[in-house]
């Protein structure tokens, strides 16, 4: 008997339910995060044992390695500071327009504007390669040739100055994702009598039903929206050397901090420096979550 009541009690425990996810936070994101704190104090080339060696790898990140300080944190903060604000405010304001249409085109267009997310950097860089191609059978460039008769096509995807520009299209372009649907999903279901009862007391334009009513009632989706944002311009990588190529991108333009840490970790096999450098991203990611917590979190 005592024994059918303990077992009863630990069906109703709430531990029992959140065992599953709390086992796969510790082993997806917990463990993998500690293991790289751990490394980064070492030397460790994936085939010998580590080797502590302290503060080395940061010291060097600060004081030597110009690449990291002058292409991939600059690209990377800048890349985050244009994509992430434009691409959240871009994707409430089309969550917005959709949420006016009937249910049957909104479905449609909601699967056009959210497709584009769910394919990885090759499979954007594929399409808009084409795009930008330097040669004549590029769009823009046949465009340019045609219309205003320049005299030979523009190596877009090879040039510096072009590059990180066509980046940042490319990931707005692929930028309406989870947030986007979330927020979409809550504007949906605000309580329509709170827009009537607006109206009663004088609210006059539809940029006052957002201001005062349409995001004050979806924040928590606005906060998951901008934490999303904010991990997925952070963790971009690959985009800028697909779109030129493969390799190394010219001059280093649209060189993320992930594409750094790639190189170190996955190229040239010094893994030890690599977790140094996935580290100092997760502080920078969360300061940002905190700033984005500060604007959209619940107070009191």
């Amino acid at each position: 008997m005592m024994k059918s009541k303990g077992f009863k009690r630990l069906l109703q425990s709430p531990y029992l339910f959140i065992a599953p996810y709390a086992i796969l936070f510790i082993l997806v994101i917990a463990l993998p995060v500690l293991v790289a704190m751990g490394l980064s104090f070492t030397s460790f080339n994936t085939i010998e044992t580590p080797t502590f060696i302290g503060l080395k790898n940061y010291v060097d990140i600060f004081t030597g390695d110009t690449v990291f300080l002058q292409n991939a944190v600059s690209n990377t903060i800048l890349f985050s500071v244009v994509v992430g604000p434009i691409g959240y405010m871009m994707a409430f304001f089309l969550a917005w327009m959709l949420a006016q249409v009937p249910h049957k085109a909104r479905t449609i267009y909601a699967v056009i504007i959210y497709s584009p997310s769910i394919t990885g950097p090759i499979m954007m860089a594929f399409v808009w390669r084409i795009i930008f191609s330097g040669d004549e059978t590029g769009y823009i460039n046949s465009m340019l040739i045609n219309m205003f008769s320049i005299d030979s096509p523009i190596q877009f995807l090879q040039d510096a100055d072009y590059l990180f520009p066509i980046m940042i299209i490319v990931s707005l372009w692929g930028s309406m994702g989870l947030g986007f649907l979330a927020m979409l999903a809550g504007i949906l279901n605000i309580d329509r009598s709170l827009y009537e009862a607006a109206a009663i007391d004088g609210m006059r334009n539809r940029w006052q039903e957002i201001f005062y009513i349409t995001i004050p009632s979806i924040k928590p989706q606005m906060l998951f929206g901008a934490v999303m944002s904010i991990i997925g311009t952070f963790n971009a990588a690959g985009l800028a050397s697909a779109l030129s190529g493969g390799g190394t991108p010219p001059q280093y333009a649209g060189w993320l901090i992930v594409d750094h840490a790639n190189d170190f970790g996955f190229t040239r096999f010094e893994m030890g420096y690599a977790s140094a450098v996935t580290v100092i991203l997760l502080v920078i990611v969360l300061l940002f979550n905190k700033i984005a917590y500060r604007l959209f979190g619940e107070r009191g």
